[in-house]
């Protein structure tokens, strides 16, 4: 087997070679390969965990064969009092095979409710804090099929439209910072199957069977639901279906924002005018919520029921001042001014 690219020929170290004429891992990778699909540089998010471990390898193959330079990070949080010691196993068994993992700590008081949430956003901070640093704009996340799945039932548990029952996606993208998941495809027992076979472990967190997190609660729904017929394959079909429904509105709000709306660069401001309330109500809940997304310079989108209320008084009133995600809504008249809060 022959790895190199289109022009200058790439030696990949003996190891790497052996591990990869493995056929189930070759398939694996060459899957993984045609998913990620780039030529930058980028930082790969590790946990331990079987799926962060396989990206680890399987990104350090990508680097290899591509002449890149990638980086990878451990973030302990220092919610458990294994993690410390956790991550520095991680990070002494992947320097074995010539990766090497910086480990980040979490600093500071840690929260007592919403502990997952919070996590994953300060984890997220972190690692857009080190491709700053080394101006870097991508960010490999191990998320997975099973990942794809747990998402659109809790999607469905809080209610989420369209869009959030396919928020997914193989690329999201926050201050110029693009989040790649090049592992969607792939089924988390394959994941696992790479784990034991190249490193023979990964850690276990014990919170992955708290059924006190929703997530737990309903992957063990999931579960069940295989068991009385829930076939993966079709529901991976549903979901694209939707994603081309999905495809149609966002043209339309794209439509929107163009036609009605003018950014003011110097002032910071985004001035709406009338006609972009004139849509049917999904085209201006995604308008405005993009909107103020982009200006409230945030990761993640305005809640719902929120928004709704503010939307609601735009049409019913002449006058409106309103503060969300970061942002000062106000309308005078028929226009609508957004500008970042200070």
């Amino acid at each position: 087997m022959s790895l190199k690219n289109s022009s200058v020929k790439i030696k990949i170290p003996k190891f790497f070679q052996e591990k990869l004429s493995n056929k189930k891992i070759n398939l694996i990778y060459k899957k993984f390969e045609k998913s990620l699909n780039i030529n930058e540089n980028f930082i790969v998010a590790v946990s331990g965990g079987p799926d962060s471990l396989a990206l680890a390898f399987l990104a350090k193959v990508y680097a290899l064969k591509k002449g890149l330079k990638p980086k990878f990070f451990i973030v302990d949080h220092k919610l458990r009092q294994e993690s410390t010691r956790e991550a520095k196993k991680v990070k002494n068994i992947l320097k074995k095979y010539s990766i090497e993992l910086k480990i980040l700590t979490w600093k500071g008081k840690k929260p007592i409710t919403n502990i997952q949430s919070l996590a994953r956003k300060k984890r997220y901070q972190l690692l857009i804090d080190k491709c700053n640093k080394f101006k870097i704009k991508n960010i490999l996340i191990a998320h997975h099929q099973d990942d794809l799945f747990e998402n659109f039932f809790i999607r469905i548990s809080r209610g989420s439209g369209l869009k959030g029952l396919i928020s997914f996606d193989k690329k999201t993208e926050f201050n110029n910072i693009k989040f790649l998941r090049p592992l969607l495809n792939q089924k988390k027992e394959d994941l696992i199957f790479v784990s034991k076979h190249i490193f023979n472990f990964y850690i276990v967190d014990p919170s992955n069977k708290d059924e006190k997190f929703k997530r737990i609660k309903i992957r063990k729904s999931i579960e069940e639901l295989q068991k009385f017929g829930l076939d993966k394959k079709k529901f991976l079909i549903t979901i694209k279906n939707l994603k081309h429904s999905n495809n149609v509105v966002d043209f339309y709000v794209n439509k929107n924002l163009e036609k009605n709306t003018i950014f003011l660069s110097k002032q910071n401001k985004l001035v709406i005018s009338k006609d972009f309330f004139d849509q049917p109500h999904e085209v201006v809940f995604r308008s405005l919520s993009n909107s103020l997304k982009s200006l409230g310079n945030k990761y993640y989108p305005v809640r719902g029921k929120k928004l709704d209320k503010v939307i609601d008084q735009i049409k019913k009133n002449s006058s409106v001042k309103a503060t969300l995600g970061g942002c000062i809504i106000e309308k005078v008249n028929q226009t609508v001014i957004i500008s970042k809060e200070k």
